[in-house]
C-alpha cells in the first residue's frame, strides 16, 4: 500500500511524511518546503474559502521560480498536478469556490474534514472535486471507527484515509476520540481489503512516532504540531515559542471550546473540540471568571504582539499532546529528513535484533 501511495507522488520518499493542513498556519512556504524535502505539504484552509486560491497561486509561483529538485519537473508528476495538497473544513468552506479553485490549480490532493452532516457529505465534495480535477486525490480525515465504516458504504470512496488519534492538536473528536495506538489497528481491520492507504496522525513528532505508526500498518504519517515549529510556518513568534516551551502534553494541553468562543469562532459540529496549550484564559475560566471579562482581556492581549501567548498569556495556542517532544524551531526540510532518517535507523535496529 505504501508503494502504491508513493507512486502517486513521485517526488516523495519513504517513509512518507505529510504536513497537516493546519488552518491559516500551513501556508504556501511550508507546503512547498515539505514537498521539496520528499514529503507532501498541504496548504490549510484560509479564513475564507477564497483565500486558498491566493495561497495556491503563491505556491505555483514558488515552484516555477525555484523547482529545487528535478523530481518537481511537471513532466514527472501525473497529470501535471501541483505537488502540494490543499485542505478544506467542510462545515465552513464553500464547495463551489473550493472546486473552482481546484479546477484552476489542480493540487495533487484535496484533504476533506469535519462535515456538518456526517460522513455521507463527503460524497458530494468528492464527486465535484473529481469532476473539476480528475487527477486530484481525495484524502479524508476520520477520528472514529464509525466514520471509517461509513466511508466504505459511501458512493465515492477516498483515495487516502487519515486516521487521527485523540492526541492531535487543533479540532479533533471531543467525546468519542481514541488514542492512535488502539484506534488505528481497529480502523485498519475494518478497512482491510478496501485497498485504501491509511495514514496515521496525532501525537507524532519524530522518527519514533513514525516507526510506531508504520508498525501499526500505516502507509505514512501526518505531523501537524511539529511543523508549527518550522521556520516556514505562517505563525506568530510568540505562538511558536510557546509550542517549543511547553512540555508534558497531558498536563499542559486540554480540549476546550473556550478559545474558539473568545476568538468569535462558532459553528463547528458538536463532535469536535480543539486541543490547546493551557494559559491564563483557561485557568481563570475554570475558576469561574465571567466570560465577558475573559473576552475583554483576550481582546487586549491580541494587541500585545508576541506577549499575548505564554503561560500568562490569553491567546489560543492550538497544539497537540506531542509538544513535549518539540524542543526547537527547524526548517521544514530538516524536520522531514530527521524524521525519515531516525525511522530508518529504528527499523534497521529492529531488523538486526
Amino acid at each position: 500500500m505504501a508503494t502504491k501511495l508513493l507512486s502517486q507522488y513521485p517526488w516523495a520518499s519513504s517513509p512518507f511524511v505529510v504536513s497537516a493542513p493546519m488552518r491559516v498556519m500551513s501556508g504556501p512556504a511550508l507546503a512547498v518546503a515539505v514537498s521539496h524535502a520528499g514529503g507532501l505539504g498541504f496548504i490549510g484552509p484560509g479564513v475564507q474559502t477564497q483565500n486558498t486560491s491566493v495561497d495556491l497561486e503563491e505556491a505555483s509561483s514558488m515552484i516555477r521560480k525555484d523547482p529545487g529538485s528535478s523530481s518537481f519537473n511537471t513532466q514527472s508528476i501525473p497529470n501535471k498536478l501541483l505537488p502540494v495538497g490543499v485542505g478544506y473544513q467542510l462545515w465552513g468552506d464553500d464547495i463551489n469556490i473550493a472546486t473552482a479553485t481546484i479546477a484552476k490549480f489542480k493540487p495533487c490532493a484535496a484533504w476533506l474534514y469535519a462535515p456538518r452532516h456526517g460522513p455521507a457529505e463527503f460524497d458530494e465534495w468528492s464527486r465535484k472535486i473529481r469532476h473539476a480535477s480528475p487527477g486530484t486525490q481525495i484524502w479524508i480525515q476520520i477520528g472514529t471507527l464509525g466514520e471509517a465504516k461509513q466511508l466504505l458504504v459511501n458512493s465515492q470512496r477516498p483515495d487516502v484515509v487519515v486516521v487521527q488519534g485523540a492526541e492531535s492538536g487543533g479540532h479533533g473528536r471531543a467525546k468519542d476520540g481514541m488514542g492512535l495506538m488502539t484506534l488505528f489497528p481497529e480502523v485498519a481491520d475494518a478497512m482491510a481489503g478496501s485497498k485504501i492507504p491509511l495514514l496515521a496522525a496525532g501525537g507524532i513528532a519524530d522518527g519514533r512516532g513514525v516507526a510506531a505508526a508504520l508498525c501499526l500498518g500505516a502507509s505514512g504519517v501526518v505531523m501537524g504540531t511539529r511543523f508549527l515549529a518550522a521556520h516556514e510556518a505562517r505563525i506568530s513568534r510568540g505562538y511558536q515559542n510557546e509550542v517549543v516551551r511547553a512540555s508534558d502534553g497531558a498536563a499542559t494541553t486540554t480540549r476546550t471550546l473556550l478559545y474558539n468562543h473568545l476568538r468569535g469562532t462558532f459553528g463547528w459540529p458538536e463532535e469536535y473540540s480543539p486541543r490547546t496549550i493551557v494559559n491564563q484564559s483557561f485557568v481563570e475560566h475554570q475558576a469561574g471568571r465571567p466570560f465577558a471579562e475573559l473576552q475583554q482581556l483576550h481582546d487586549e492581549a491580541s494587541k500585545a504582539g508576541d506577549g499575548g501567548w505564554g503561560p500568562q498569556g490569553r491567546l489560543a495556542t492550538y497544539a497537540g499532546a506531542s509538544v513535549g517532544l518539540i524542543h526547537d524551531v527547524k526548517y521544514a526540510a530538516e524536520i522531514v529528513r530527521d524524521a525519515q532518517d531516525e525511522t530508518r535507523k529504528i527499523i534497521h535496529a529492529l531488523g538486526a535484533a
